[in-house]
């Protein structure tokens, strides 16, 4: 009996934070969705927002709370200066959080950028059954956290485990 397993596509949605970009600007977005696109996922929305975190905060609910998202990446506001707030603004969110994500994440990336990857505050987690993804702003970091890490959690095929197999009891109380 055979082992294998078909893909699953999911829903995902793109949130870009930034006070500057333009969806002709927003090449972190533009190659979030060219990448979910490439491995069979649908772009269920994509937007961008100012870095404030009510706004975030706002969108993200809004994408939680929807019963065909299944998946939100952020990219952007995980840095330390005064006008980043993307995990303040999601975190609060969370029924549970992979801290896993954002270990794994700044050891991956440390190959590339070093010791500058202790300035990411990247974080992960799953609220009302929806995974949440927050990454760097930099289309680099965007490249590295799908490439390496979200691309194969996402994919129903990935063994010994993945996210997407866990999907059906997120909500289990």
């Amino acid at each position: 009996m055979s082992q294998e397993r078909d893909f699953v596509p999911l829903n995902i949605a793109i949130l870009t934070v930034s006070d500057t970009r333009t969806e002709d600007t927003d090449v972190s977005g533009k190659s979030l969705i060219d990448r979910l696109s490439a491995a069979g996922h649908h772009l269920a929305d994509k937007r961008i927002v100012a870095d404030d975190i009510y706004r975030i905060r706002a969108v993200v609910s809004e994408w939680i709370a929807s019963e065909t998202i299944q998946v939100v990446i952020t990219t952007g506001g995980t840095g330390v200066t005064g006008r980043d707030g993307t995990p303040e603004a999601v975190s609060v969110l969370f029924d549970k959080t992979l801290d896993g994500f954002g270990e794994v994440f700044r050891a991956v990336s440390y190959q590339d950028i070093k010791t500058s990857t202790i300035q990411s505050r990247a974080v992960a987690g799953v609220a009302n059954g929806t995974y949440i993804f927050c990454l760097p702003g930099s289309s680099g970091a965007c490249r590295t956290a799908w490439d390496q890490i979200i691309r194969d959690q996402l994919d129903y095929r990935t063994r010994p485990c993945n996210l997407v197999e866990l999907m059906p009891r997120l909500l289990e109380k």
